[in-house]
C-alpha cells in the first residue's frame, strides 16, 4: 500500500496560519478576536433583498458560465467609471465562486510547471499557494516597515530568471493595509513590459482606501494587454459568503480562464449574482457609510497601538493594522498564542502572510469600535506585564 495517495504538491503546502488561532479562539469565552479578515456588517439591506427576490423568483438555475449579462455590465462600466479600465462584458469578464476562484483561475491558465511567480509578502495567503497548486513556484520578496511595506521595484527586477511567467500583487495589501503609489507601479508596469510578464493584481480592498486614490494596475499605461485584474464584492460590500468576484482580463487570457471555470464549477450562484448586480448599482451609500465607520476604527488601533509602543504604520487600505511586536521581547507566533492566553485577544501572526511579516501580528478593524478598544485596554495589560 502507498505511504500517501497525496500529490507532492498539496501534502507540502503548509496549514493556514489563520485558522490555527480562530480554532483556538473557537475553544475560549470572552475572546475578541482581532484576526478575522471580514466585515462584521451585515451585508446592505437593498442587496439582501435582491437575493432574496431572485429566489422568490425561481432564479435557481444555471447563469452562462462567465455570469449574467447585466452583472458583466455593470461591472463593466463601474470598472470604467472609476478607474478608465474598459473591458468588453462580453469577452473579457468572467464571474467567479469569490476572488479566491479567480486567483486560482489565473495561476492555473497561465502557469506552465516550473513558472517562476514573484510575489512581495506580507501576502494573502493563498497566494504562495495557489502558484504551487498551478504547479508554479512562488518567489517571495519580503517588503520592509521603513518603506511602508510598498514593493520595491529594483528588488522585483533583480528577483526575475528565465523562468518568471508573471508577478502577483495585492494592493490595498491584506494584511499590511498598505496602499501602493502610483509611482511604484508604474515602475512594476515598466519591468512586467521589459520582460514580457503577467501581472496578477488583486484588487479586493480597491474601495477600501482612506484619503488617497486607489489606482487600478490594469488602467495604467499599456497594462490591461498583460494584467489579469481580480476584485469581487466580498469585502467592499460585506459580502463574504456570498461568494461572489470576478476576473477581468483581455479576451485570449479570459477564454483560458472561462474553460477552467466551465470545467470545475460552471457558474457563480445565481441568487448572488442577482445581489451583485444590485450592490454595483444601488449601493454606493452604503459602501461610503461603511468606509466611514473603518476609518474612525483605524484611527483608534493604530493610535493604540502605536501607544503601547507598537510600532504601527499608518494603513491606507483595507481593514488591518500591522504592528511590529518585537519590543515585547517575543516572536510574532509567541506574542500571538500569549496575549490570547492571557488576555483573550485573538491577533494573526505576521509570519502566516509570508517572510515579509515576520516580527509582526495583523489585527483587523473590521469589528465593533467598542469591542476594539477593549482590545487596545487588555492588550495595554499585557504590555506592561512583558515591562
Amino acid at each position: 500500500m502507498r505511504s500517501s495517495y497525496l500529490s507532492s504538491r498539496v501534502a507540502g503546502l503548509r496549514p493556514s496560519g489563520i485558522r490555527k488561532f480562530f480554532d483556538i479562539a473557537a475553544t475560549m469565552k470572552d475572546v475578541i478576536s482581532l484576526g478575522i479578515g471580514e466585515p462584521d456588517f451585515t451585508t446592505p439591506d437593498p442587496i439582501l433583498e435582491a437575493g432574496m427576490r431572485s429566489l422568490r423568483a425561481g432564479e435557481t438555475h444555471y447563469t452562462s458560465n462567465a455570469g449574467m449579462v447585466q452583472l458583466r455590465q455593470a461591472l463593466a462600466a463601474n470598472l470604467e467609471r472609476l478607474y478608465g479600465a474598459c473591458y468588453d462584458p462580453a469577452t473579457e469578464l468572467v464571474i467567479t465562486v469569490g476572488v479566491s476562484e479567480a486567483l486560482y483561475l489565473a495561476a492555473t491558465a497561465i502557469l506552465e510547471p516550473g513558472d517562476e511567480v514573484i510575489i512581495p509578502t506580507p501576502c494573502f495567503v493563498a497566494y504562495q499557494a495557489e502558484v504551487v497548486l498551478a504547479g508554479g513556484v512562488p518567489v517571495e520578496l519580503p517588503s520592509k516597515l521603513e518603506n511602508n511595506f510598498q514593493l520595491d521595484p529594483k528588488e522585483v527586477e533583480a528577483a526575475i530568471t528565465p523562468r518568471t511567467k508573471a508577478i502577483l500583487i495585492g494592493y490595498p495589501n491584506n494584511p499590511t493595509g498598505a496602499v501602493a503609489s502610483r509611482d511604484v507601479l508604474l515602475e512594476v508596469a515598466r519591468i512586467a513590459e521589459k520582460y514580457d510578464l503577467i501581472v496578477i493584481s488583486d484588487e479586493i480592498y480597491d474601495r477600501l482606501v482612506y484619503g488617497i486614490p486607489h489606482v487600478c494596475f490594469a488602467a495604467l499605461p499599456g497594462m490591461k494587454e498583460r494584467t489579469i485584474l481580480l476584485g469581487g464584492f466580498s469585502k467592499d460590500y460585506a459580502m463574504t459568503g456570498w461568494r461572489i468576484g470576478y476576473a477581468a482580463a483581455p479576451a485570449e487570457i479570459l477564454t483560458g480562464l472561462l474553460r477552467i471555470h466551465q470545467y470545475t464549477l460552471m457558474c457563480a450562484p445565481t441568487m448572488a449574482q442577482a445581489a451583485a448586480y444590485t450592490a454595483l448599482v444601488d449601493c454606493e451609500s452604503h459602501v461610503q457609510d461603511m468606509l466611514a465607520e473603518y476609518d474612525r476604527r483605524r484611527q483608534l488601533i493604530v493610535g493604540g497601538l502605536n501607544d503601547l509602543g507598537l510600532v504601527t504604520f499608518e494603513p491606507h487600505g483595507a481593514f488591518y493594522a500591522f504592528p511590529q511586536v518585537t519590543v515585547s521581547g517575543m516572536d510574532e507566533e509567541t506574542f500571538a498564542q500569549r496575549l490570547l492566553q492571557e488576555e483573550k485577544v485573538a491577533v494573526v501572526p505576521g509570519s502566516a502572510f509570508g517572510a515579509g511579516g515576520a516580527g509582526f501580528v495583523r489585527c483587523s478593524h473590521a469589528t465593533a469600535y467598542e469591542k476594539i478598544e477593549e482590545a487596545l485596554h487588555r492588550m495595554e495589560r499585557f504590555m506592561r506585564r512583558q515591562g
